[in-house]
């Protein structure tokens, strides 16, 4: 099968007589063992890692039926994993239209015209994730602007839990100056302070807009090829294992059906979704019924690991929650200076959650953002320890991207693992520098300062949209992840972030390999290069020990392999 100009390929039964089917040689193998040793030579039989070594120990294994690949002293290192997806959402994306990059309020607005002219008057315009500070001129469009973009349809310009709507959405909503969330939930709805008037801005309550999507329809058919192209793209980076992030059944069923026809390339471990709305009693029942699913007893494949919840907002949308206020801000329409945020579950309620949780031996999970969300959570996690063992229970926090030395300190001390997404330092530090200033930035995915402390933090990327490793949002090309972590620099902005929490490259290679795959509970079977691990591996056509670093971003993976079978091959 072709895809994006290289060759794919899909998973068959291997079959081989005793000995090794796979032989790699004249090589330089990163093993990323508990020593990071480097080997000449590695067999592979079936789905395992037979032997690791000198060329001299190893060659002689082969048999008549094995394959065996001289690399020219290429480079080979563990399968990469991803610690956070929404990968059946991100396929589903384009899936009746394409959607062009946007780096402009007027390419937004673009979008919104070209819509308008498709599709009848009235039926819906939705356009989610273009975050505002990823924008040239960091900001939302208004009310106004998506009034005059499509004056006959409703508009929404949606970024996770916040949002600007026209006129028309609104009032289809039934928002206006008198609306109130009755449902319990978190957000607000923001009003000109001279006329009460809804300005259009909804903070943490999407679910009050009564939006329906126009288009074609997806069956379940659909749903797997698309999804199946996207893995097929996640191995042409070399990722052979990811965290669904925010599981529901549905998506289960989707890898569910993909590995009974043979045709999932990564390994797939589930956090999940649980909601928080409503009485504590009912939410952790839910928690008990996830502890109860036949995933629980899954395989390395395909498991259910733990359950994941939303602690507060987003830093993309102006809504974390922060220890600190945010500050009067033209990039976030904040006009409040006393705003710190939204916090979603106060400590009070987030407290049985997490117990009920670990009672089921399940890992937490939240998404947590601001240092004032992190503090809370992780301030649960260290209350919980001194009644309750959580280390093995590997609780995690998911972004973290606001912390303080306090956090960092007990990240480390209480083994939580932050489930980190580099490419939101490249992508969005201009605007964070702007409205937060340097200084204050000091603490932002401070990555070696919580090494030092002793944790054990996971990379990702919290890919959310579209195919192609790049042009999604997020990006979820490894090696951008990696290189960021390395050099502190980003995209629309001079200098470097803090370089004093750059990591080495030995550290950046650990992030995607055997740290994601402890946050997954396969590092006793992955996320290694070690006799009697599963084989998953990469060939790379860069060194990325050796070659210059901004080399590190542009490198491609020449093969993939997944449980001991090729995936892919450039």
């Amino acid at each position: 099968m072709k895809y994006a100009g290289v060759v794919l390929l899909c998973w068959g039964t291997v079959l081989h007589a005793a000995g090794p089917q796979l032989i790699l040689h004249n090589a330089k193998i990163v093993t990323v063992d508990p020593t990071f040793s480097i080997q000449q030579a590695m067999a592979v039989e079936g789905n395992r890692i037979v032997a690791i070594g000198r060329e001299g120990d190893i060659l002689p294994l082969r048999t008549a039926d094995t394959d065996v690949l001289d690399l020219g002293g290429r480079m080979v290192m563990p399968g990469l994993i991803d610690s956070h997806v929404h990968a059946c959402d991100a396929a589903m994306t384009e899936f009746d239209h394409p959607i062009g990059d946007m780096e402009s309020v007027r390419d937004v607005l673009d979008y919104f015209r070209t819509r308008a002219g498709v599709l009848e008057d009235g039926q819906w315009i939705v356009l989610e994730q273009v975050f505002i500070t990823r924008l040239r001129e960091q900001r939302y469009p208004t009310r106004a602007e998506l009034d005059e973009a499509a004056p006959d349809n409703p508009c929404v310009f949606r970024t996770g839990p916040d949002a600007s709507l026209n006129t028309s959405a609104l009032q289809l909503s039934g928002i206006d100056r008198d609306f109130r969330i009755t449902d319990g939930g978190p957000g607000y709805i923001e009003k000109d302070p001279q006329t009460g008037e809804p300005t259009g801005i909804l903070r943490s309550c999407t679910r009050c807009i009564k939006s329906r999507e126009p288009g074609r329809q997806p069956g379940e058919q659909d749903r797997c090829e698309r999804l199946r192209t996207l893995l097929q793209d996640y191995s042409s980076v070399g990722i052979t294992g990811i965290c669904e992030g925010d599981a529901s059944q549905g998506d289960l069923d989707l890898y569910g059906r993909l590995l009974e026809r043979g045709e999932l390339p990564v390994r797939v471990a589930a956090q999940y979704h649980v909601d928080t709305i409503g009485p504590v009693e009912d939410i952790e029942q839910s928690i008990r019924k996830v502890a109860e699913h036949p995933l629980r007893r899954g395989g390395p494949m395909l498991r259910v690991i733990g359950v994941k919840v939303y602690l507060d907002g987003g830093m993309l949308t102006g809504s974390a929650y922060m220890s600190r206020p945010w500050g009067v801000s033209t990039i976030y329409a904040i006009d409040d200076p006393n705003y710190r945020g939204v916090l979603f579950i106060p400590k009070d309620r987030l407290l049985p959650m997490v117990r009920t949780a670990g009672e089921c031996g399940l890992q937490f999970t939240a998404h947590t953002v601001g240092d004032g969300a992190v503090q809370t959570l992780v301030g649960v996690y260290d209350e919980l320890s001194r009644t309750m063992p959580i280390r093995d229970l590997r609780h995690c926090i998911t972004h973290s991207n606001f912390m303080s030395p306090e956090t960092v300190r007990k990240v480390g001390d209480l083994g939580v693992i932050p489930l980190v997404q580099p490419a939101w330092l490249y992508l969005d530090t201009r605007t964070l520098v702007r409205q937060f200033g340097y200084d204050r930035l000091r603490w932002f995915q401070p990555l070696r300062s919580l090494l030092d402390a002793g944790a054990v933090v996971a990379g990702g990327s919290d890919h959310m949209q579209k195919v192609g490793s790049l042009r999604s949002i997020n990006p979820y090309d490894p090696f951008l992840g990696m290189w960021t972590t390395l050099t502190r620099r980003a995209k629309w902005y001079e200098g470097q972030l803090h370089p004093e929490e750059s990591l080495t490259r030995e550290q950046a290679i650990r992030l995607y390999t055997i740290n994601c795959a402890r946050a997954m509970f396969l590092d006793r079977e992955v996320g290694s290069l070690e006799k009697g691990k599963l084989a998953d591996f990469i060939v790379l056509d860069t060194d990325l020990l050796n070659c210059p670093v901004d080399a590190i971003r542009d490198a491609k993976v020449l093969r993939t392999y997944s449980d001991g079978r090729l995936v892919f091959k450039r």
